[in-house]
């Protein structure tokens, strides 16, 4: 496979150059610069746009531009870094003179680990239980005398019967 010596300078210093040639004060878009780029170098390769958005996005990454309103512009130099997301990080007091740092790794996390080499607990005495009374009347009483769970729905019958709710014809 033959590959031709590249008849244009590297992307990002394409970019860059377009960048300058377009002079616009909030930047310029991918489209701008690509189509800057088109006009100005011939014979720039089939996967234009996709080394064109690679270039970019790693140049946004590294810090070369800056990405603001969906346009790319030179970073200003006198401005301060942007943080990135979440919570940063606390500052670190500095050590007083002739304190020594120590060389022991920081705890791991989770549970530590069982000491093999560490006696056997003691296993703990079961307590036995109390017989049950021999008066209970039937196995699914509790001590209450109230029969396990829930008890049931009352049927409605009886006021059925007293004529309560019926209607007469």
């Amino acid at each position: 496979m033959a590959t031709e010596a590249a008849s244009h300078p590297p992307y990002p210093q394409m970019i860059l150059e377009a960048l300058d040639a377009l002079n616009q004060k909030e930047g310029a878009n991918k489209s701008s610069i690509s189509k800057y780029m088109e006009s100005k170098y011939q014979g720039l390769p089939a996967a234009h746009s996709n080394l064109l958005s690679a270039s970019l996005t790693r140049m946004k990454e590294s810090g070369e531009l800056a990405f603001f309103k969906n346009n790319y512009l030179r970073p200003d130099p006198s401005a301060p870094p942007r943080r990135g997301r979440g919570r940063p990080p606390k500052p670190k007091e500095p050590l007083p003179e002739g304190a020594e740092v120590e060389a022991s790794s920081p705890r791991p996390r989770g549970r530590p680990k069982k000491d093999p080499n560490a006696p056997p607990m003691p296993k703990k005495p079961k307590v036995a239980a109390a017989p049950p009374p021999p008066s209970s009347p039937s196995p699914a009483a509790s001590k209450t005398g109230r029969p396990r769970g829930r008890p049931r729905k009352a049927k409605p019958q009886a006021a059925a019967q007293n004529g309560v709710g019926v209607e007469a014809n």
